[in-house]
C-alpha cells in the first residue's frame, strides 16, 4: 500500500515557496504521493439556502497548475486530484492541461474526478449541473481518446471534436482516471469506467458493504473487480500514534492500493503540517507500514 499526503491547502497559506517546501519535505519523509482537492469558486455563505462546507474565504490552489509547479520541485513524488470536478470544466482543455502535467511529472499523475455538489460553481462556469452525471461519462471517453490518439474524430451528446488532437500527448496513454463518490449511480459508473475508487468511508462494515456492491457491479459490467484500485484517506490527529498505526493497518487489510494522510482541521498552520507529517512518517515506518 502506497502512502501519501493531502495538501493542506485550506491552511497552508498562499506562499509558493511554503507549498514547494511542503512537497519536498513529505517526499524526503518517505511519502509517495500528494493529493489535492478542487474548487474553482467559493460563494458567499450568506446567500439564501447555502449550506456548503466551503465558501469564498476557503483557499483552493488550482490542482493541475499547482502540481505542474511541484513536479519541478520533486524527484519521485506522484500527484493526484482527489477530486477534480470534471463536468464543470471543458474536456479538451482538461485533457491538454493534464497531459502537460503528466509530461512535467514524467508519468507521475493520476486524475481523480467526480461530479461535485456546488451548483453555483457550475452556473459561474457555464455548465449544466443537472446533467453532470451523463456528461462525466462521455468526458471519460473523450479524455482517454485525446490522451491516446494523435487525432480524434468524435461527436457525442456533449462533445464534438472535428478530427483534432493535443500535443504533447501524456507519458501515460491514457492517464489513469479514478472516481470519487459513494451513491449507487456513482458506484455503477466506477464499476464500468474507472481505474480506481476514492470513497469517503473508513474501514469497517460500511466499507465492506460498499466494496461488495462495487464487485457485483464490476462483474455485471464484465470487469474483474480486482482491476479497480482502492484509495483511502485518514486523519492523523496529533499525539494519537496508536490510532495512526491502527487506521493505516485497517486500510492495508481492506486491500487499499493507496492511502492519503490529511492533517487539516487539527489546529495546524503553515510549516506545522510538514513537521507533524514527519512525525507520522516515523511512527508508520517503525510499524512497517511506510
Amino acid at each position: 500500500m502506497e502512502i501519501g499526503t493531502v495538501l493542506p491547502q485550506l491552511e497552508i497559506g498562499h506562499d509558493p515557496r511554503t507549498i514547494a517546501e511542503y512537497a519536498i519535505r513529505v517526499e524526503e519523509s518517505g511519502y509517495e504521493h500528494l493529493v489535492a482537492y478542487d474548487h474553482v469558486l467559493g460563494v458567499n455563505p450568506d446567500r439564501e439556502g447555502w449550506d456548503g462546507p466551503y465558501d469564498y474565504e476557503s483557499t483552493f490552489h488550482e490542482p493541475l497548475s499547482t502540481f505542474s509547479y511541484l513536479a519541478g520541485q520533486t524527484d519521485e513524488l506522484a500527484f493526484m486530484t482527489g477530486i477534480l470536478v470534471l463536468p464543470q470544466r471543458q474536456t479538451a482543455l482538461v485533457a491538454k492541461q493534464a497531459a502537460q502535467l503528466d509530461r512535467f511529472a514524467d508519468g507521475r499523475f493520476r486524475m481523480g474526478v467526480g461530479v461535485g455538489w456546488n451548483e453555483p460553481e457550475y452556473v459561474a462556469l457555464g455548465e449544466d449541473f443537472s446533467r453532470r452525471g451523463r456528461r462525466i461519462e462521455e468526458q471519460v471517453d473523450v479524455l482517454r481518446r485525446l490522451w491516446t490518439d494523435e487525432l480524434v474524430d468524435f461527436e457525442g451528446e456533449f462533445h464534438e471534436i472535428p478530427d483534432a488532437g493535443i500535443r504533447p500527448l501524456p507519458v501515460q496513454r491514457p492517464i489513469p482516471i479514478w472516481m470519487g463518490g459513494m451513491s449507487e449511480p456513482v458506484k455503477r459508473r466506477i464499476a464500468r469506467l474507472a481505474d480506481g475508487w476514492l470513497p469517503q468511508f473508513q474501514p469497517g462494515d460500511e466499507a465492506e458493504a460498499h466494496l461488495a456492491d462495487l464487485a457485483e457491479y464490476a462483474e455485471d459490467a464484465g470487469r474483474d473487480p480486482d482491476e479497480i484500485g482502492l484509495g483511502g484517506r485518514m486523519y492523523a490527529v496529533p499525539d494519537e500514534e496508536d490510532e495512526w498505526i491502527d487506521r493505516a493497518q485497517d486500510w492495508h487489510d481492506l486491500g487499499a492500493d493507496y492511502l492519503s494522510i490529511t492533517t487539516m482541521y487539527q489546529g495546524l498552520e503553515g510549516e506545522e503540517h510538514t513537521a507533524h507529517l514527519e512525525r507520522v512518517a516515523e511512527v508508520l515506518r517503525d510499524a512497517g507500514l511506510l
